[in-house]
C-alpha cells in the first residue's frame, strides 16, 4: 500500500494523541494544515485499502477491567473456522495466526477475571481445544505506534 504524503503526516502525528474535543477532525486538519474533508478522505483511503482498522482509544486494561492473552494449539484444517469463531466474541481484539503449534493467539478483555475464565471455558467447549492463558504480570513497554516518516 502506497501512503500519500498526508496520510503519512496524519498517522504519524494521530497514532497518540487524538483530539479529545467535539470536532476531532476539525482539530486534526488545523494541526496538520488542511480541511477537514481531506482529513476525512485520507482516513476513509486508509480503511478501503486495509490501512486503518480502526480509530478510538485503547484502554489501560487493569483500569478499565481484566486482560489476558490467549494461545490456541489449532489443526491446520481448522484454523480459519476457529479464527473465525474467536474474533466473533466482542471480548476478542488482535488474533493472529503465528508460527507455533500454539499458532492462534489473541487477546480478550473483559469486565473482570471471572468473565475471561467464563469465556475461555466457553471457548475450550465450542472448539475442544484448550485456551493457553498468559495474563500480563508486568508491563515493560506498551506502545501501540509506530513512525511513518517520509515516503522512501
Amino acid at each position: 500500500m502506497q501512503l500519500d504524503s498526508l496520510s503519512r503526516r496524519l498517522i504519524d502525528r494521530f497514532q497518540h494523541g487524538m483530539p479529545l474535543c467535539a470536532e476531532p477532525y476539525r482539530a486534526m486538519a488545523e494541526a496538520l494544515e488542511c480541511s477537514e474533508e481531506e482529513i476525512l478522505a485520507s482516513l476513509e483511503q486508509l480503511e478501503r485499502s486495509g490501512g486503518l482498522s480502526r480509530i478510538g482509544p485503547v484502554f489501560e486494561h487493569s483500569r478499565a477491567g481484566a486482560s489476558t492473552l490467549v494461545a490456541l494449539a489449532v489443526p491446520v484444517a481448522r484454523v480459519e473456522a476457529v479464527a473465525a469463531r474467536i474474533n466473533s466474541f466482542p471480548e476478542v481484539n488482535h488474533n493472529y495466526l503465528r508460527e507455533h503449534d500454539y499458532n492462534l493467539w489473541f487477546v480478550v478483555t473483559g469486565p473482570d477475571r471471572a468473565h475471561l475464565d467464563a469465556l475461555l471455558a466457553q471457548i475450550e467447549a465450542e472448539t475442544g481445544l484448550t485456551p493457553l492463558d498468559l495474563p500480563m504480570e508486568c508491563a515493560y513497554r506498551i506502545d501501540l505506534g509506530f513512525p511513518i516518516g517520509d515516503a522512501p
